[in-house]
């Protein structure tokens, strides 16, 4: 079966009426749970992005928390986990900003680590790739926010 265009599908849909709609939506959100999440996001809570970037940092805080430090493995493994739960969590948001202070914090939490990342290659090639990608992330945002955020970004390189 070939899937249609976006925008055929954006077509299709502004002909329906509410409850059709609705009953899309719903069934729509049975199939996976990132479609449950990102329903849950676009209903609740994009309305208050500071309060969602505060509740993904709380999550961040307990994975890294319960992260099993005995040896390197078993941390490459949690930190892949939480990194690609919080680019999940961006996607949803699809706010620059949230991105930027997400990718941040994860750097911030990353480095603060024992034992130390610096020496384990991959994780901290890991470390360094995201730092690479945060600073090409803040030059796409407003000159107030890329001032603030590359003084924030400095103090992870120094």
């Amino acid at each position: 079966m070939k899937s249609a265009t976006v925008k055929l599908l954006k077509k299709e849909l502004e002909n329906l009426d509410r409850t059709d709609l609705t009953e899309i939506i719903i069934r729509l959100s049975k199939f996976k749970k990132e479609n449950k999440e990102l329903l849950s996001y676009l209903i609740f809570e994009s309305a208050d992005e500071t309060t969602y970037v505060n509740d993904i940092k709380i999550e961040v805080n307990t994975l890294f928390n319960t992260m099993n430090c005995n040896s390197y493995f078993y941390m490459k493994k949690t930190i892949r986990k939480i990194l690609k739960i919080i680019k999940t969590y961006i996607r949803y948001s699809n706010v620059q900003e949230t991105e930027v202070e997400l990718l941040l914090y994860f750097c911030t939490k990353l480095k603060a680590v024992k034992p130390s990342i610096s020496n384990h290659v991959q994780l901290n090639n890991l470390y360094h790739r995201e730092l690479k990608s945060i600073a090409c992330k803040i030059q796409k945002l407003h000159p107030d926010l890329q001032y603030d955020y590359t003084q924030h970004l400095n103090t992870h390189i120094e």
